[in-house]
């Protein structure tokens, strides 16, 4: 369709006349054009006398030939957006690496909007939401996603349908009203389509991940975990040393300790190997043994991170190969939490490798009852539990054999922990002062905490230890 600013419309066919004035070679025209009369009686010349004033050139929609506007008539206005949808590939264009597959359909929408002036369908939104997870599956951002919605709203705005056929400025209003409200709609489901899509593909790899550090930390499928730990950042093919972290309150992962540790830990390109999780409770740390110092940043990271009135200890393993070794690591790790909590250790940190003795001693539960058996049993006959007894020759081993640290750390007199010692001699025959009977009651008095035998009633005793992970450790400076 042909407008002209002057002149008054008229519709002609074929060939283009202008009354009292030969018909001319230039322009012919088909049976639907309507045009206002021109100054000019031939295209060409109109175009001419465009091009000598400055005007755009002819033959885009909506340009200014001469002083005419070239309109696409509306049969190409419905084709457009509902059939090859050149605008979404012109919106597309606009945004590099942006499929226009994911605005396919939104144009059309649009125009039916623009005339029905209702919301949009159920159907359209569930399309919406649709391309907003495929956007998220290919790694679009959202907000490219959302811009290319609103540039195909602004591409299609003048070729809807409603707004080229509104007669007053009040329905163009309307219509742009109808318009906006749709394409919020659309965008709010692209939106959740996207952040959806992203929480399912969040909640997959968390599955795949909880799966994988069990398996490392259990020992199971070694076959393939070498492979899965590099989807991680693991490297098992050489040593790995793990740590293992047990405090009053749980730790979980997304907690705020963990989270607060895994920033701490990864914001050094040094530490982006380290492998940071929770196994029953605990707070493990799989770290490459050849990197220095990564336990103790890791320890310091999380007596930075734990509240202050939370007990919390720390259990390292020794240094082991292969991806058999990450169990053994982490089974000593947690063997040394469970003997420091048991045996009272003072400190933080608790390295296998320095109770090595005392995992001797808890190995061969059988011969250690029985040394207890022959050595402190003789105790249940005191008057009030043998506690008090067991508790003052533990103190005193742990003084170094001093009686006066002894009776400090037990709030008693020196007077009181000597008539204590004199009564374990008196009613097991074993003294403090020959040092082979002293080593027989160290080791029992060990082993009562090692096998977990509550010293008020020594009728009985476990015969091995109990499940590691239902102790908590002590509150200690």
């Amino acid at each position: 369709m042909l407008r002209s600013v002057i002149g008054s419309p008229f519709a002609v066919g074929g060939t283009w006349r202008r009354p009292g004035f030969p018909a001319c070679r230039h322009t012919r025209w088909g049976p639907e054009t309507t045009l206002r009369e021109p100054r000019s009686s031939c295209r060409r010349h109109l175009h001419r006398r465009g091009a000598r004033a400055g005007k755009v050139g002819p033959g885009e929609p909506g340009s200014l030939v001469g002083v005419l506007f070239v309109d696409p008539p509306e049969a190409a206005v419905r084709m457009d957006i509902s059939e090859s949808d050149p605008v979404a590939s012109r919106a597309a264009r606009e945004i590099p690496g942006v499929a226009p597959d994911l605005v396919t359909g939104f144009a059309e929408v649009l125009a039916t909007v623009s005339r029905t002036r209702g919301p949009i369908g159920e159907d359209h939104l569930r399309s919406r939401a649709e391309a907003g997870a495929r956007a998220a599956r290919q790694g679009v951002p959202m907000s490219e996603v959302i811009d290319l919605h609103l540039r195909v709203t602004r591409l299609a705005w003048s070729q809807l349908p409603g707004v080229r056929e509104a007669s007053s400025a009040g329905q163009v209003r309307l219509c742009g009203e109808a318009v906006l409200r749709a394409q919020d709609a659309a965008v709010m489901a692209v939106a959740e389509g996207y952040q959806s899509a992203q929480r399912w593909s969040v909640r997959q790899e968390e599955a795949f991940r909880r799966e994988f550090v069990d398996d490392l930390l259990d020992g199971r499928n070694l076959g393939d975990l070498a492979e899965r730990a590099e989807r991680f950042g693991v490297r098992l093919a050489g040593s790995t040393v793990v740590t293992a972290v047990r405090a009053d309150l749980p730790l979980v992962d997304g907690g705020d300790v963990v989270r607060a540790v895994v920033s701490a830990l990864h914001v050094r390109p040094l530490y982006r190997d380290v492998l940071v999780t929770t196994k029953n409770g605990l707070l493990v740390c799989v770290a490459p043994g050849t990197t220095r110092g990564v336990v103790e940043e890791f320890v310091h990271r999380v007596g930075a991170a734990m509240p202050a009135h939370v007990g919390w200890s720390a259990g390292i393993g020794d240094r082991q190969a292969g991806p058999g070794g990450v169990v053994r690591s982490f089974e000593q790790a947690r063997a040394a939490l469970d003997i420091a909590e048991r045996l009272g250790l003072p400190g933080r940190t608790h390295r296998a490798g320095d109770l090595l003795v005392y995992q001797v001693l808890s190995r061969d539960s059988a011969a250690l009852a029985d040394l207890i058996s022959v050595v402190l049993l003789p105790l249940r006959t005191v008057r009030g539990g043998p506690g008090p007894l067991v508790d003052t020759l533990a103190a005193y081993f742990a003084a170094g054999q001093v009686t006066a640290a002894c009776a400090r750390q037990l709030n008693v007199g020196v007077r009181t922990v000597t008539y204590r010692l004199s009564r374990v001699r008196d009613l097991t025959g074993y003294s403090v002062d020959d040092p082979a009977q002293a080593l027989s009651l160290h080791i029992a008095v060990l082993g009562v905490k090692l096998l977990g035998w509550p010293t008020g009633d020594m009728s009985g005793f476990p015969p091995s230890l109990p499940e590691s992970g239902n102790h908590r450790p002590p509150d200690s400076a």
